[in-house]
């Protein structure tokens, strides 16, 4: 670099006071210093609850950290810790709440404890209370390996393997450097270590469709009635999305044979960090048509196209969760995006009117209500980047039949308008939306309809927190399931690192990008959120299960084309009555049995994602 200058003032609109900084490794090793110091004026009460002297219990953060700007009090919530297994649902019921706003560490101070339902001022206190034998003390066991809750361990000897997909003759799209082609696709693939996948100029037979695909937050907000759970409300873009996306599983996390790519990120260090294969890049076969029909009336035959998709996956570990990232690209000329949530449930200790609050899923722990939200930037280009934005939907019209005037029908028809300012283009969390919105370019396709792209949203949210929330303008995206803007440099991205810690005074309020400027053949951005609800329940143990809890988006051509780009596809299937379907020559299906008459050479199995832990 030939010179470097400051653009905190032009990238913020002020100075970032340092309160906001994300916590370090360095700061949380301290603070666990402060917090076992601190359990060590409580020996009695520490051995009669927990058979623990403090140092075999794991420590959780929480966030954000106060009421109000300048604040940095976390509470803290204490878990058994067994070797192996997933700590997450072990609470023992304590929970202290750390001061770590100071400079000087030496000042930082414990201002409150909380056990089983009851608040104290310090660990003394409640040792005194203990002692005195006017404190209720629920006497826990220090779980054992092979039998506490949420042990992940096989309980069953290996069985037979299941079905394994392979490239008969060699894999069908190309990676170099950090440029994917697959079948007319061109993608740019990245990681940003805060906001995790990022794709650029995204192009479809040459013609550019996206300029920038990417995860901007992913925000989890618990409820609970201990002090811990009901505060947290985690912006995991502030911990690392990309940061914390580690060595993927093969044959388990993706597809054994799928390529895998190391991602390189700078993040507390004077030098780059390396998380091997934690990108991973196959081609799927969906074992579901993308299209088909069999004629059985004039002519005989069959049609049809296998749905072969290419996927770019990566799964980032935050804490507890595991989050999947998916995007898909489709012969169709469509793009999906999908996030599925895995991982372990995030849980309080089970007191008093607990189950308001989520479900029982031990004998002493709740497994804690909460929501997934997640926000993605699309810059979508279509046809060029002047677009405007259209939607469509169904009315009833009740009219005579034309053909009698004696009876009614009720016909259906196609509502189109055009949107024309951006607090028209903000559409509310979970409210009405139109079943058709696209994106369309002023040129028109072979049929004089406007070249488009649809964009459809599959998502389930929970409620978003209220506007009058003191640091609700800090996930301020989150009021809206689809947002369009115009497209500007100075809004990059919807939230900030930043906000986690200081969300009262955001660094960025993503409301403020919406100020009904006109969306008419401008450059524009949709800003996407999706999420679900989640009550844990008995079977989020020991995981929580990807099937039902996925959500996402597709990108479809809406008129983009003048046909099915698919047709071209040289995996097309056809065949009729009057031809010999078990010839090579004419159905391309006959051919498998020759094509992949030999089992793939797998290479050995490898993982060395501990090592750098």
């Amino acid at each position: 670099p030939a010179y470097h200058r400051d653009v905190t003032v032009q990238k913020y609109g002020g100075k970032l006071p340092y309160h906001r900084r994300p916590v370090t490794a360095k700061e949380y090793t301290d603070i666990n210093a402060l917090v076992l110091r601190e359990l060590k004026k409580a020996p009695r009460f520490l051995a009669a609850c927990c058979e623990s002297d403090g140092t075999n219990l794991a420590i959780l953060t929480t966030a954000p950290r106060g009421f109000k700007s300048g604040d940095r009090r976390t509470w803290f919530v204490l878990f058994h810790n067994v070797a192996g297994t997933g700590y997450y649902l072990s609470p023992v019921g304590l929970e202290v709440l750390v001061d770590h706003g100071d400079l000087h560490v030496s000042r930082w101070q414990l201002r409150q404890v909380f056990y089983n339902g009851r608040y104290f001022a310090s660990t003394e206190d409640l040792e005194q209370e203990f002692v005195a034998g006017a404190l209720e003390v629920v006497r826990l066991k220090q779980p054992q390996a092979d039998a506490v809750l949420g042990s992940m361990k096989p309980r069953r000897p290996p069985g037979s393997p299941g079905p394994l997909q392979f490239e008969p003759q060699g894999r069908r799209y190309s990676v170099r450097n950090n440029h994917i082609t697959f079948q007319g696709w061109s993608i740019a693939f990245g990681m940003n270590p805060n906001t995790g996948p990022r794709l650029f100029d995204i192009r479809y037979r040459g013609e550019r469709i996206i300029y920038e695909l990417s995860l901007q937050e992913a925000l989890a907000l618990y409820g609970s009635n201990c002090p811990g759970g009901m505060s947290t409300r985690y912006l995991d873009g502030s911990f690392g999305i990309g940061r914390f996306a580690y060595e993927l599983v093969q044959g388990l996390d993706c597809p054994y044979t799928a390529t895998y790519v190391d991602r390189h990120y700078l993040a507390e260090s004077d030098t780059p960090k390396t998380n091997q294969k934690s990108l991973c890049i196959f081609e799927h076969d969906s074992a579901l048509p993308l299209r088909r029909h069999f004629s059985d009336s004039q002519s005989f035959y069959y049609g049809g196209l296998r749905k072969n998709t290419l996927v770019i996956r990566t799964i980032s570990t935050l804490i507890n969760y595991d989050y999947i990232w998916d995007f898909m690209f489709h012969s169709s000329g469509a793009v999906e995006v999908r996030v599925h949530a895995t991982g372990y449930i995030s849980s309080s200790f089970f007191h008093g009117r607990g189950t308001d609050y989520g479900n029982r899923v031990g004998p002493h722990t709740l497994g804690t209500m909460h929501i997934h939200h997640i926000h993605y930037k699309v810059d979508l280009d279509v046809d060029g980047q002047l677009n405007s934005l259209e939607t469509q939907d169904m009315e009833y019209e009740f009219v005579k039949d034309p053909w009698s005037s004696q009876n009614t029908i009720e016909r259906p028809y196609l509502r189109r308008k055009r949107l024309e300012k951006e607090d028209e283009a903000a559409f509310p969390l979970n409210a009405p939306m139109p079943r058709y919105l696209s994106f369309v370019s002023p040129n028109p396709n072979k049929w004089e309809h406007p070249r488009s792209y649809r964009i459809q949203i599959i998502s389930f949210a929970g409620k978003h927190l209220p506007t009058n929330s003191s640091m609700e303008r800090s996930i301020s995206w989150g009021r809206y399931q689809l947002a369009v803007t115009q497209r500007k440099e100075e809004e990059p991205t919807s939230t900030s690192i930043y906000n986690q810690n200081d969300p009262w005074t955001p660094s960025v309020a993503f409301a403020d990008f919406v100020n009904n400027e006109t969306i008419t053949n401008k450059d524009l951005v949709a800003w996407i959120t999706v999420g679900f609800l989640h009550v844990p329940h008995a079977e989020d143990i020991p995981n929580t299960v990807t099937v039902g809890n996925g959500v996402g988006f597709f990108l479809r051509p809406y008129n983009y084309f003048n046909e099915d780009p698919s047709v071209d596809s040289a995996g097309s299937v056809y065949f009729s009555s009057e031809q010999d379907v078990g010839a090579c020559g004419s159905n391309p299906l006959a051919c498998l049995s020759s094509a992949a008459t030999c089992a793939p050479h797998l290479p050995p199995f490898h993982f060395g994602g501990f090592l750098n832990l």
